[in-house]
């Protein structure tokens, strides 16, 4: 017929499969008993600079060099008659970091015993960064769903998290924990007058003064609009926390400087004590909620604390 391609049938079916292997783009390889190349394909060369006929004979300890050691106990398990199946990065050629691959070492067996063991490396590069890449953006879905997007301080869901196991733990060991909800004085004129560009730039820098004046293991949220929530817990808090609060109101009232405005704000403060004003998260916020109201009322620019327990 015409047009028709005659195969061969005496055709070398050996050359087809190494003519198979060279196509891949990944390294196939054929280790004998005293761990030396009986064949590799031409991916080795694109790997390790090295090609076919130079690798035959040569020991799987020269060719991987430092990688060796760090492969040992696969290469071990493997002519144990173990297959091993494994990530491992590679030096790239050019010295500018590292291919990662998985590898797959399967043992050949004659007569029950393990005469070599086949070799194969694939490249999964582009897995490892779609991996990373997936990380980050896990990572960066629990940010958005646990911190404010504006401040970037814990949001409520946070807070209710940290307060939780902050009691769980002043339960156990009788130290204190105080609760301050704090709000910015006539926020909503500094709006008016200056725009809510200014107002959100101003509640980043007040969100920065709160965290100035705790300790890393304190939490500052921020609730919503101009309100904020300080949490303090742990041995320091057993000092007392009214010369800190009243720090904070010294803090906020700083004249901050933005868009040509000068602004000269100031913040209310109420504070709660567990467990004299609140036995639980509910009753404890409740409580700081009603000082940071009694504040407001008398003019705010101050802290007020609770004069009795809920």
């Amino acid at each position: 017929m015409t047009g028709e391609i005659r195969i061969e049938e005496k055709e070398d079916i050996g050359a087809l499969l190494v003519e198979l292997v060279d196509c891949l783009d990944a390294m196939v390889a054929y280790w004998d008993h005293e761990q030396r190349c009986r064949f590799a394909n031409k991916a080795y060369e694109k790997w390790f600079g090295r090609g076919r006929q130079e690798l035959l004979g040569i020991s799987l300890r020269e060719l991987l060099g430092p990688l060796y050691e760090m492969n040992r106990p696969h290469i071990e398990a493997a002519y144990r008659g173990e297959k091993q199946v494994f990530e491992r990065a590679i030096p790239r050629l050019d010295g500018n970091g590292v291919r990662h691959s998985l590898a797959t070492y399967l043992p050949r067996l004659v007569d029950g015993r393990v005469a070599g063991i086949f070799v194969h490396v694939a490249d999964v590069e582009p897995l490892k960064r779609l991996e990373i890449e997936l990380k980050i953006a896990l990572g960066e879905a629990e940010r958005l769903a646990t911190h404010d997007f504006l401040t970037g301080l814990p949001n409520r869901r946070l807070l209710d998290d940290r307060m939780a196991e902050a009691l769980l733990r002043a339960r156990r060991s009788g130290e204190p924990v105080f609760a301050l909800c704090i709000d910015v004085d006539r926020f909503k004129s500094i709006n008016d007058v200056h725009g809510h560009a200014i107002g959100d730039k101003l509640l980043i820098e007040i969100a920065a003064r709160l965290v100035s004046c705790v300790r890393d293991y304190d939490t500052v949220a921020r609730l919503g609009g101009d309100e904020f929530f300080v949490l303090i817990s742990g041995p320091a808090a057993g000092e007392g926390i009214e010369p800190l609060a009243q720090r904070i109101v010294e803090v906020a009232r700083r004249p901050f400087e933005v868009d040509r405005a000068v602004l000269r704000p100031s913040i209310s403060v109420g504070v709660a004590q567990f467990p004299l004003h609140g036995a639980t998260k509910e009753e404890l916020m409740l409580a700081s909620d009603r000082a940071l109201y009694a504040a407001k009322e008398a003019g705010g620019d101050r802290l007020c604390v609770p004069q009795s327990s809920p």
